[in-house]
């Protein structure tokens, strides 16, 4: 009779070498492009408010645990993550306070209030860039590239000042994404697009350059830490959608061209929308999640009074995931079906 005996433990029986810390080191890398581009285009500003913006994130990720009495997870890096993507989704003028306000209620309100990292249900950063609305003109000037900033109070009190690299009293600055508002109002954007693709146009630090975000994605990919389904599928929706249905009498390829490579799409199908808990598990809940993105970004940009429209069609799929998680599920290992 054999002796041999089985080793029976509890799940999970499949472990991987991957933890919350090294996938957000991977994302953290993938962001780095696009950080750099900011510097470059819109000076040492964007790099400290992005700073300011990740100290703070880690600050009251810190002060809540210590309130809660609970584990201290500043160490997994998800707040240095949300700290960036906050700035990335905020022009390089806006004042240290209003970011350090973003911050408080990414981490404590989203994230800390609904039970940490895995149980918030909206993306945090997103969900503060929608509250940091609360000052629309902030929100929605934006400055040229390779402006020069006025180093003076402004900087941490007020809206910074400046200008095509002399002192003035004037603010070289344009209101509004630009592109899509041109677009919106029926009118070819007077942006290259090239520019665009490149990142040398005004916007918000982190979406301006798409060719940098791809090159994000890439590793993302490259790293396994996501998978192509929801940034393909949320563009090409979008792309679709857009050739099939020009406004302002321009040919079909213009139009599309300008919507894919405007605002922030690129950045919110890479960065925002693949965030590992706010969405779906199984491969068709991801499909069906960003096709419902990019339906929303259309219809919200040709419809809507915000010409961007990004942000709010994530954070509407956001609470649609649960509904997907629970119709949709993935298959048990071994069992025919789905498969995440």
């Amino acid at each position: 009779m054999s002796t041999n005996q089985f080793l029976v433990n509890s799940s999970p029986h499949y472990r991987s070498k991957d933890s919350t810390q090294s996938i957000m080191r991977d994302v953290i890398i993938a962001m780095l492009p696009a950080l750099g581009g900011a510097v470059i285009f819109f000076g040492f500003r964007a790099l400290t408010l992005t700073l300011v913006s990740v100290a703070a994130c880690i600050a009251f990720e810190s002060l809540f645990h210590w309130a809660t009495k609970s584990k201290n997870t500043v160490s997994d890096l998800s707040a240095v993550v949300t700290g960036m993507l906050l700035a990335f989704t905020l022009p390089v003028t806006t004042p240290y306070w209003m970011v350090t306000v973003g911050a408080f209620f990414a981490i404590v309100v989203v994230k800390g209030l609904f039970g940490g990292l895995g149980k918030n249900f909206l993306n945090p950063a997103l969900a503060a860039r929608a509250f940091l609305f609360s000052w629309p003109t902030i929100m929605t000037t934006y400055t040229k590239p390779f402006s020069k900033i006025h180093g003076n109070l402004s900087f941490i009190f007020g809206e910074p000042m400046f200008t095509d690299g002399v002192i003035s009293d004037s603010v070289d600055a344009v209101t509004g994404a630009t592109a899509l508002k041109s677009l919106k109002q029926g009118i070819v954007p007077d942006l290259d697009l090239v520019d665009l693709f490149v990142g040398n146009v005004p916007g918000c630090l982190g979406e301006t350059s798409k060719l940098l975000i791809l090159v994000g994605l890439a590793y993302l990919l490259f790293r396994k830490v996501i998978k192509w389904h929801i940034p393909v599928c949320y563009v090409g929706t979008v792309a679709l959608l857009t050739y099939l249905f020009p406004t302002g009498g321009m040919d079909n390829l213009t139009y599309m061209s300008y919507e894919l490579f405007s605002g922030g799409l690129m950045l919110g199908a890479v960065f925002m929308a693949t965030d590992y808990t706010t969405s779906p598990l199984s491969r068709l809940g991801k499909v069906i999640y960003a096709v419902g993105c990019g339906g929303l970004t259309v219809l919200l940009r040709t419809f809507g009074s915000y010409p961007e429209a990004v942000c709010y069609s994530i954070l509407i799929m956001n609470v649609v995931t649960l509904a997907l998680d629970r119709y949709i599920k993935p298959r048990r290992y071994g069992i025919g079906g789905d498969n995440a």
